[in-house]
């Protein structure tokens, strides 16, 4: 077994027993890496900052850990493009939080990953640096935003990796590749040098082979305990259609998550049919009103060094008036306090509505498709996480990803 092969627990536990090095993980990720340069899942390999750091020694909770990190995050003195034309060149004066914690725990940040065009995005593609490719199956979609951490991780050159959530952004290409990320409740780690999209749903999390490694990482990023594993006794909402997030027309069910139901039960779980609560008006204009704001920089004025689908995107977000944004906000706040109000233990959904797109698809076809199940926790605020293409959610870190373990200790880790 090769280092990276190693969970996070027993990696750590071999570098601080003197059994593996940090160099030699280090080694073995990058590696990697550099074998499979053609999934276009890095965009900036960071090799001899990462010897260095290993040579010189590191100790803590992820001593040895080669972290992989979603190009949005700040990393002082590594260039960070965003994913963009933009900032091709940049290299920001410090580092995000975020990353900062990882590293001080002896995370050692070996590579920066390929995203959607500033993290605005449901597939892939990337109009910029090229599309990531899928190391499970290179005619499907690696899904978004967080594209090169999922095929990096499913591609074996990396254990653990760093990524943001904003209306699926961890889960989707975890359903995608076949991997494991975990979005925790809104504003539980810090989005500090994460370039924002919509601040109210931002959301920061570990992204790993394994629900045990998530749980690890997420450890580590809160300073809370590691849940224990319980499905028992739990009552789960079964979810079968996408959530509503805004009054009008009952989206189609989706049957999906049935597949899921026996397995539940058997470990103990009460499954039954449910659904949140639609929110009282249509919740987008908050999300577009924020985007607009943290492109205001930069667009119009620089247009032309987006790529296509971020020019549409904000061209229908900087007509969002303030007064339109006020309503989402008020509705969104009436709504939260309602769904928590009625809401079981968790809630079960397929990750992902219908299959997984081809890789040639355009983005903005199956954008809403694609997050259909997922955003709706951003604008909740609340914790889910990614199984595959299982996705459960609640009102708790700890329930969710307790419910996570049992099910991995049940049934072993996805794409196994």
């Amino acid at each position: 077994m090769t280092p990276l092969e190693l969970s996070l627990a027993d990696l750590t536990a071999a570098v601080r027993s003197g059994a593996l090095s940090a160099v030699e993980t280090v080694e073995a990720s990058v590696g990697a890496i550099e074998e499979r340069w053609e999934l276009n899942a890095v965009l900036t390999l960071c090799a001899e900052e990462a010897m260095a750091r290993a040579r010189a020694g590191v100790s803590g909770p992820l001593a040895g850990v080669p972290l992989l990190v979603k190009d949005l995050f700040d990393t002082a003195g590594v260039r960070t493009t965003y994913g963009s034309e933009i900032y091709a060149d940049y290299v920001p004066p410090a580092t995000a939080a975020a990353v900062d914690r990882l590293e001080r725990a002896g995370a050692i940040v070996v590579g920066k990953t390929n995203l959607f065009e500033f993290a605005w995005g449901t597939t892939g593609e990337n109009a910029h640096w090229g599309e990531t490719i899928n190391p499970r199956d290179p005619e499907l979609t690696t899904g978004g935003s967080s594209s090169g951490n999922a095929a990096a991780l499913a591609a074996g050159l990396g254990p653990l990796a760093l990524g943001s959530d904003t209306g699926g952004s961890i889960r989707m290409p975890s359903a995608c590749c076949s991997t494991v990320g975990f979005k925790p409740t809104h504003g539980r780690i810090s989005t500090a040098g994460c370039y924002p999209l919509c601040p109210s749903f931002d959301t920061i999390g570990p992204m790993a082979r394994t629900a045990a490694d998530c749980a690890f990482a997420w450890s580590v990023l809160t300073g809370e305990p590691v849940p224990a594993p319980r499905l028992a006794g739990l009552t789960i909402g079964l979810l079968t259609a996408p959530p509503r997030l805004g009054p009008g027309e009952a989206p189609d069910a989706d049957e999906g998550a049935r597949a899921f139901v026996q397995r539940l039960e058997s470990l103990g779980a009460r499954v039954v049919e449910a659904e949140l609560p639609v929110p009282g008006s249509d919740t987008w204009p908050l999300f577009y009103r924020e985007a607009a704001a943290s492109h205001r920089a930069t667009f119009p004025e620089r247009k032309d060094e987006y790529g296509p689908v971020l020019q549409a995107k904000l061209a229908a977000a900087v007509r969002v008036g303030a007064a339109e944004a006020g309503d989402a906000l008020e509705s969104i706040r009436r709504w939260r306090v309602e769904a928590a109000r009625s809401a079981p233990d968790l809630y079960v959904s397929p990750t992902l509505e219908g299959e997984i797109p081809a890789a040639a698809t355009p983005e903005l076809d199956v954008r809403l498709r694609m997050s259909s199940f997922t955003r709706p926790f951003n604008v909740l605020g609340w914790p889910a996480i990614a199984l595959g293409g299982l996705q459960l959610a609640g009102l708790e870190d700890a329930t969710v990803l307790g419910a996570a373990l049992a099910w991995e200790e049940a049934y072993g880790p996805v794409g196994r």
